[in-house]
């Protein structure tokens, strides 16, 4: 029988170690290369301000193998917040261990203790991987679903 995986809330001393997983994250998906120093700055400035909470799964006395970073806006519908999955990603040879999943699960909590009521996240489409664990989990998507139109997500560089 195997274990939870481990995962724990990053700390600012874990700065260096997320900014090379998501530099990772984005060679893989072939996304814009980051700036080192830049990505270390901005991890500390969202740890020490609240506004960003990461964390961290599969360490064992060496870099993690995976991070979540979470953040939260104010909400226009209710008093509280809404909570946004800004990332999820677990290093490609150790994917289907349960960080991911084990990682999301601290983010639901993590959402629900700061009193958010929504969620929102987004992926690919032909993530079918990460697909699979959102809808797995009551995630619904709202892209060609029954319930009203196709919703679309854009984004643009300024």
């Amino acid at each position: 029988m195997s274990s939870k995986p481990n995962v724990r809330r990053g700390t600012a001393e874990d700065a260096e170690a997320l900014a090379r997983l998501l530099r990772r994250f984005n060679d893989e998906y072939e996304d814009k290369p980051i700036d080192h120093d830049l990505t270390v700055e901005r991890i500390n400035a969202l740890i020490a301000s609240g506004e960003g909470v990461f964390f961290l799964a599969g360490m064992d006395g060496r870099d993690p193998l995976g991070f979540a970073y979470l953040q939260f806006n104010p909400s226009l519908y209710s008093r509280t917040r809404d909570a946004y999955l800004g990332e999820l990603y677990v290093v490609p040879e150790r994917r289907g261990e349960g960080m991911g999943r084990a990682m999301l699960e601290a983010v639901l909590e993590e959402a629900r203790a700061k009193d958010a009521v929504h969620i929102s996240l987004g992926t690919s489409v032909d993530d079918t991987e990460a697909r699979g664990l959102y809808e797995s989990t009551g995630f619904t998507n709202l892209e060609g679903g029954d319930d009203g139109p196709s919703m679309l997500y854009y984004e643009r560089d300024l």
